[in-house]
Parts: C-alpha cells; structure tokens; sequence
C-alpha cells in the first residue's frame, strides 16, 4: 500500500477545513408539532426547522436539539411560512372623508401613520406584501426604514404610485373644485396616451418602484367615475405592459368591468384585482394567458358594510358600494371552480390593517378548501412576486419568515385570524405561545 505523498494529505486537509468553513451555522431550531411548508398540498407532522443568520438551512422530520442552536419551542402549534398579501395599501386607513383628507393631509403624514400599519400587519402574521398604491412615495420611505430595521414590518413590493387615466380611479383631484388643484401630469401617475403611459411606467421605476399598478377600470371608492368601464385603451395598456416587462417590472391591474379585466388580460397584465364582473369568458382568458386573480373579497364585504353608514361615502361612492361589494365573494368562487390561479390579497387600507387574516374565513366560505386558501398567501404569493426562491415556503435557502397558530387551521381556517408567533429574517416579532 503506498503512503499518502505529503500533498495528497494536505489537499485532503484543505477540503475538510473548507467544508467545515463552508458548513452553515445553526442559532435556531424551531421544532413544530405540525408544519404547513408552503410546498406540500399535506401537511407535516413533528418537524424542525433549523435557521441560520436571515435563512432557513434545513427542515429535518422529527424534534431535533442540534448542539449550541436556541430552541423555540412550537411542539403544541401549527407552523406555516409568513404570510404573503398581494394587495394592501399600508400608507392609508379608512374610507369616510376622502375629499378632507386629499386636500389637508400629506405624504409626511401618510408616512408616519404606516409606521404602525406596518407592524399591526407584520404581528397579524403577514411577512410579506405587494403595496398597490400610495402617494408621493410614502411607501418607498417605510420600505427603506423596515429594511434599515428601523421600523417593524413585512417585506415590501411596491408599486408605489398608481397609473390611471384623467378622471380615472387613480385621479386623486375626482370631485374637487377645479380652482383648488394643479391638473395632475405623468410624473404624478395620470397618463391619457401610450407615449405618456411609458414615460410613466419608466418614471415609477426610477423613483423606486418595484412592479406597476394600473387603473384598467373605474373603482368603487373614487368620486364621479364608473365603477365598471373600461379606462385605458388598449393601447394604452399594452404599452405599460410591454415598458413594464422590458424593466423586469410586473403588471398588477385593477379591473372590476369585465371589458376592462379581458382587455388588461389580452394585454398582458400580471394579475388581476378585484375581478368583480369576471365570467366565463374571462377565466378561459385567466387560464390561457396564466394571469392571477387577487379577489379581496375582503374589501367587498367591508365597503358593502360601509355603504349602510348614512353620510360615511360621497353619493356616487355610496351606490358603487352597495352595488359592487357583494358581488365579489360570488365571483371568487366561479373562478375558484373554473380553475383559476389566485393568489391572496385584501385591499387593506380599505379595510384595517392587522386584519388581513379575515380574507381566508371567506375564500373557504365561498369553496376553497383551507390548504388551497393558506397556499394561496404562501406559494402563489412568492409566484406572483417572483420571489419564491425566497419566500413563500419553508425551504432551505428561503428567509425564515415563520408564523404558528395554537390550533389547526385545516379544521378551523379562523385560526389564522389569532396567530401567535412570528419570526421574519430570523428575527421573532412576536411570541404569545403558552
């Protein structure tokens, strides 16, 4: 047998060093009695979940105690990745006075305010989520701080400010006095040609914004426009679309019209919110072109709530409301049947935040089964993103962005609605668990 030569052994020497160099450190393990990955359409039985810095490294079965790491312990509850909402408004609340608060109040204050939006949302277990609108670029300033860990709160994508038509949804001006405003241009999101709608998606982009929201048709909370009808043109919004996706930016389009929701679809939009109109024809298109309905069924029942209130919207505002909010539950659960993809989205803002949980209760009302509606805010979330390399699930190499629940959410999907831990990045934000 010939000896080892001096070299062999100290390449072998060198390997075994790199290799304990390169071996990730462990300073959690996290050990759950039952575990919902984000991955899995079943869920797991005693499992941990061992975190390093920012990042989960392994998910092992069993109840490990790996020597030196911090255990906590969630040997009694449900565990489940942080949850995504595709579709909040973090800098605002509320929906009485919108013409008073339009014309008194700033982006300063909006900035301040979603400071404590941010963490109700966090705490409530949401780690993760697409801001679809807010003004002057208040958003991108929380976005900066919670990511400087000066303030808490969930991950941010932004669209920071919404791209709409004269007189559209996004025209913040609908129902003042023409003498007390300045006619919003381009750079304020309010675009009226195709030339005007790519100058618009490249300047949300250099100020910071991470996807585009469109106003393809009227809204519900907006003074004076149609709560149905088609806003852009068509080419309009394909322009957007094409500006958008050559930035690597994703297209988020409001629509509740059906002509709207088909057209923004055939352009190319990433998803669709709201989708209140959406028939058969239109899920066909879903399917064929592989576009996200983000139903907020939330949104529907608070406003339609809202709209009982004597004096609490405009008159215009008032009838949308009554119309359109009930409508939507019924909508989500056709296209749940059609076979639609969707992922989870609120609309809060309209609703208040910290309450977001409350859209799982309906999407299983109106026939998803609990693992598809937790799946919903987890894997088609990250999806949706373009993130699920990163969050969405409970993987190796995904931020630990872990949540529990004391009971099973797969027999009581409200449990949701009472979550009692949450960690982000390896962080714990919140720890009630008894």
């Amino acid at each position: 047998m010939r000896p080892f030569s001096l070299s062999a052994t100290l390449a072998v020497a060198t390997c075994l060093v790199s290799a304990q160099a390169q071996a990730p450190k462990i300073d959690l393990a996290i050990q759950a009695g039952r575990l919902i990955d984000g991955v899995s359409a079943s869920p797991r039985g005693q499992t941990t979940i061992l975190v390093g810095g920012e990042r989960i490294v392994a998910v092992q079965d069993g109840w490990q105690l790996p020597a030196g790491a911090r255990v906590i312990d969630l040997r009694a509850s449900t565990v489940l990745p942080g949850f995504i909402d595709a579709h909040t408004h973090i800098t605002g609340e509320g929906t009485g006075n919108a013409i008073v608060r339009t014309a008194t109040e700033t982006p300063l204050d909006d900035a301040v305010r979603s400071t404590a939006y941010a963490k109700r949302t966090l705490e409530a277990g949401f780690t993760t989520i697409r801001n679809l609108g807010a003004a002057g670029g208040a958003d991108i300033a929380l976005r900066s701080a919670i990511q400087a860990g000066l303030v808490p709160g969930p991950r941010i994508w932004t669209a920071r400010t919404t791209l709409s038509i004269t007189g559209g949804h996004g025209d913040d001006t609908n129902g003042m006095r023409p003498d007390v405003w300045k006619a919003p241009t381009w750079e304020d999101g309010i675009v009226d040609s195709a030339d005007e709608a790519r100058k618009a998606v490249r300047h949300q982009h250099k100020l910071g914004a991470d996807l585009i929201k469109i106003t393809a048709t009227g809204g519900v909370l907006s003074i004076g426009d149609s709560g149905d009808a088609q806003q852009f043109t068509d080419d309009e919004m394909k322009a957007i679309v094409e500006a958008a996706h050559l930035l690597g930016m994703k297209v988020a389009a409001h629509a509740h019209g059906k002509r709207g929701i088909d057209a923004a679809i055939r352009a190319g939009v990433d998803s669709i919110e709201h989708g209140t109109y959406g028939d058969d024809e239109s899920f066909r298109l879903y399917k064929e072109r592989g576009t996200y309905l983000v139903p907020t069924i939330l949104a529907g029942k608070t406003v339609a709530e809202m709209a009982t209130i004597p004096g609490h919207f405009h008159p215009t505002v008032q009838a949308k409301a009554e119309r359109i909010g009930p409508l939507m539950q019924d909508m989500f659960r056709r296209a749940y049947k059609a076979g639609v993809k969707i992922a989870f989205g609120t609309d809060s803002g309209v609703s208040n935040h910290g309450e977001n949980a409350r859209e799982f209760v309906y999407m299983v009302e109106a026939g998803m089964p609990a693992m598809e509606a937790i799946l919903s805010a987890t894997r088609a979330g990250a999806d949706l993103i373009g993130a699920a390399d990163r969050i969405g699930s409970i993987q190796s190499g995904r931020f630990a962005d872990v949540v529990a629940v004391a009971g099973n959410p797969l027999t009581d999907v409200s449990e949701l609605r009472r979550v009692t831990f949450v960690m982000k990045g390896g962080a714990v934000y919140k720890n009630t668990v008894k």
